[in-house]
């Protein structure tokens, strides 16, 4: 229980890598803010964590609007631990790629994170301690078909990451990033045989990953036991294969 009395807000928890964070966070005694904008799904979130014995509630928030972002960093209240996982992803080559589908993956995976740090890094800051963890891609280090805009917004949080880290190190804040390699999760649904080719062709186990095995090294990197921990960016992708 080494987050009990700590405040967890995890952003995109209604599916996937968001809600195995979300559940694992409060089966490690963290009070969690479950956000997401489907209420229904959030509230199956809170009752799933609350049936096994956790703390949560539901906050209702569309992160494409910087107004609701406040909103959420508000309702929040004071936050301890920062996971910034929601986003989106619409892979499309360069020609392909619309305008409206460029603004919506920069403003949600780059600039949704930026707003909610902005106003929550200096909260914990005044109160000397808190933990960042941005959820970002294998993607954003290595150029994969129809993945540029996706990947580009990823390699911008990566960037924020480490200058955020800088900012805030010495007020008792720490940044860091995980970055999932292919992971089975409901958004996937219907591609899991594509989802297995890019395991078998980019990783060194061969396997897809579970939202769990990522729920675990954001665990880590927002515990006290990754205290010396900051600025870094931590791979969760099954291993680089060899290129020969």
């Amino acid at each position: 229980m080494e987050f009990s009395g700590r405040t967890a807000l995890v952003t995109g928890a209604t599916a996937g890598i968001g809600r195995a964070v979300a559940a694992q966070l409060a089966r490690e005694g963290a009070d969690v803010v479950v956000h997401g904008r489907d209420t229904a799904r959030g509230d199956e979130v809170v009752t799933e964590i609350t049936a096994a014995g956790g703390t949560a509630r539901f906050v209702q928030a569309d992160l494409g609007d910087p107004r609701d972002a406040q909103r959420l960093t508000e309702e929040a209240g004071d936050v301890d631990v920062l996971v910034n996982n929601a986003g989106v992803y619409k892979f499309h080559s360069t020609p392909e790629m619309t305008t409206d589908l460029f603004d919506l993956q920069m403003n949600l995976n780059t600039r949704a994170p930026y707003l909610l740090v902005r106003d929550l890094a200096p909260r914990m800051a005044a109160r000397g301690h808190g933990s960042i963890v941005n959820i970002s891609t294998v993607a954003a280090t290595l150029a994969t078909t129809g993945t540029g805009i996706y990947a580009a917004s990823k390699a911008a949080l990566e960037q924020l990451t480490r200058v955020w880290a800088t900012e805030y190190a010495r007020q008792g804040v720490r940044v860091n990033t995980v970055a999932p390699g292919p992971i089975r999760t409901p958004g996937m649904a219907g591609h899991e045989d594509m989802l297995k080719a890019i395991a078998d062709g980019m990783t060194a186990m061969g396997r897809v990953g579970e939202p769990e095995e990522v729920a675990e090294a954001v665990t880590f990197l927002a515990s006290d036991r990754a205290g010396y921990i900051t600025g870094a960016t931590l791979e969760v992708g099954g291993g680089r294969p060899a290129l020969i």
